[in-house]
């Protein structure tokens, strides 16, 4: 699994102009799920992203986790985060999960994600043409492999 983790003061989500998704203060990810991944990879990633002390403390250093400042999470799917791009002009999408594999990880991303936060999650819909809107609060951005753990 690969997120994009960044700390956002709001972050929304339509699909044909219709709200799927809105948080003020917290993360947006990004997730690619690929074929290789587990469920051992998904609740390591889910605890990273809620864990990841990217918020200021009184003294405007990173060391304040999503929990401690009270924040939220918008998740939203994104497959083009495994595009292979080394031959030609035309991205190759090989190694993305497909729907019956990615789907399912994808809802228990969600469900782990609530239970660690102890409250629901914003999300956008997978597989839609989605338009995500966002105010990036840093900017911070990180970028999280679980393939690169070790």
């Amino acid at each position: 699994m690969r997120a994009v983790i960044q700390r956002v003061r709001q972050a929304s989500c339509r699909v044909n102009g219709a709200l799927t998704g809105e948080i003020a203060s917290g993360l947006l990810v990004l997730l690619g799920i690929e074929d290789a991944d587990t469920t051992e990879d998904l609740e390591w990633l889910a605890q990273k992203i809620v864990a990841m002390r990217i918020f200021s403390d009184e003294a405007g250093l990173m060391n304040r986790a999503l929990t401690d400042v009270g924040g939220n999470i918008l998740l939203i799917s994104q497959f083009t985060l495994f595009a292979q791009t080394k031959k030609g002009n035309r991205p190759s999408f090989i190694r993305a999960a497909k729907p019956d594999k990615a789907i399912p990880l994808y809802e228990q991303m969600i469900a782990q994600l609530q239970t660690l936060l102890g409250k629901p999650i914003a999300t956008g819909v997978f597989g839609a043409d989605m338009q995500i809107a966002l105010v990036n609060d840093g900017p911070v951005t990180i970028i999280v492999d679980t393939k690169a753990r070790e």
